[in-house]
């Protein structure tokens, strides 16, 4: 598809998916604290259960699961929020730019 810019017709132009920018950082941060959360509470449980495993078991299991909830959380997130932030681009965001002459416009994506 040969986009061109409305103002001066030039076919230099950058898609600039600020709205999947933004809702894979926003996901991204949403789902790594909510990973996080999860996995602590986990972790609570786990260590009432795991008193059998000593300190250092209970200790290192609750921050293997946070961790590992944190970045399982994060992608989730980060996923989700890239594909609502693409289904804005072009229809809140403007998510083209001319390097021609700077304009900034919308163009349906298919």
């Amino acid at each position: 598809m040969n986009i061109l810019c409305p103002r001066c017709d030039s076919p230099r132009i950058e898609i600039t998916h600020h709205g999947r920018k933004a809702g894979g950082t926003v996901g991204t941060v949403a789902g790594t604290a909510s990973g996080v959360a999860a996995a602590t509470a986990g972790a609570e449980a786990g260590a009432a259960l795991g008193v059998v495993g000593g300190p250092i078991g209970i200790a290192l299991g609750g921050l293997a699961g946070a961790i590992l909830g944190g970045l399982v959380g994060g992608v989730a997130g980060g996923t989700a929020g890239a594909t609502i932030g693409s289904q804005l681009d072009g229809v809140v965001f403007d998510n083209c730019r001319c390097s021609a002459c700077g304009h900034a416009f919308s163009v349906k994506q298919s």
